[in-house]
């Protein structure tokens, strides 16, 4: 378990973090925020590299800053790249393995093992200064594996992939997280993360501005009245139905069917299926624009 409580960080007079309290548990976590938004501080703070200005962090009750105890349950991937570009990925992997206290036999099985699991089994005898972006990516999260840790903390780890790489990784990270471990994944690309995790924290300028379930949080934007799209072949006969439910704010017509506008979407869409087969109203689909993490975080940080 992570937990910052009112945790801020500031480096002179500039601010990487102001007062964040959060919990982070076992699953996928998906840390957002733009380029400068704090997500790499507060990474920083949870594994111990610095220490907040003011609050508190703790991972399992105990303060990480420069405490080994704390370090053997952690797995960390940062986003830079500082290799012995000679070495091969094994080499690397083995001598992480060993610096992280492993005997020779042992640092060899996880060695392998982590390797397999990452996907480079057969490339990692190659020299790192060969390797692609991609390939990168994957011996600095097999390093972060290597002590089995409760949590693993990915600094921007889909930088570099290619669409079948990244469609690994993520599967990868599911299975970690259905064993029990907490995975807090960084990233300013939303549209990648949406496909990882429900479960966000949202840093802008270093305010954390929503955490929870995405679902959650866009029903509590109710400023924004949230937007359907509903296809249809009679559009006309579609919306006559729907304005009559008095949720339902506005409807506009579009060459496929309509857009309406709802402030109680979880009403609309409970009520929608019903509506559908007990008035044979001919619906072939919806979508909604504003169920993503592009239009919530636009709402959070414009609103």
């Amino acid at each position: 378990m992570i937990e910052l409580t009112s945790a801020s960080k500031w480096y002179g007079q500039v601010i990487g973090l102001n007062d964040v309290t959060c919990t982070i548990g076992p699953g996928v976590t998906a840390l957002l925020g733009m380029n400068g938004a704090g997500k790499s501080t507060l990474i920083k703070l949870v594994t111990g590299q610095i220490r907040p200005t003011t609050g508190e962090v703790l991972v399992n009750g105990e303060d990480p800053f420069a405490n080994p105890s704390v370090y053997r349950r952690l797995g960390y991937c940062p986003e830079i790249d500082n290799f012995y570009e000679w070495q091969t990925g094994r080499q690397f992997v083995y001598g992480m393995a060993r610096l992280s206290g492993f005997s020779h036999a042992d640092a060899n099985i996880r060695t392998q093992k982590v390797i397999e699991e990452v996907g480079m089994a057969d490339r990692c005898d190659k020299r790192i200064a060969g390797f692609s972006k991609g390939m990168r990516q994957r011996i600095k999260l097999a390093q972060a594996m290597l002590n089995e840790p409760d949590a693993i903390l990915l600094d921007e780890p889909l930088n570099g992939l290619d669409p079948v790489g990244r469609r690994e990784l993520m599967d990868l990270l599911h299975v970690l997280a259905e064993q029990g471990k907490s995975i807090l994944v960084s990233s300013h690309i939303l549209f990648e993360v949406e496909q990882m995790t429900r479960s966000i924290l949202l840093l802008h300028r270093g305010r954390l501005m929503a955490s929870g379930d995405l679902r959650v949080i866009r029903e509590l934007i109710d400023k924004y009245p949230h937007r359907v799209r509903i296809e249809t072949p009679e559009p006309r006969e579609v919306a006559r139905r729907l304005v009559a439910l008095p949720y339902v704010l506005s409807v506009q017509f579009d060459r496929d069917g309509l857009e309406l506008q709802t402030r109680e979407p979880s009403k609309f869409y409970d009520a929608l299926p019903n509506l559908v087969l007990d008035e044979n109203i001919p619906v072939t689909g919806f979508s909604s624009p504003d169920n993503n993490l592009e239009s919530i975080f636009r709402y959070l940080v414009n609103g």
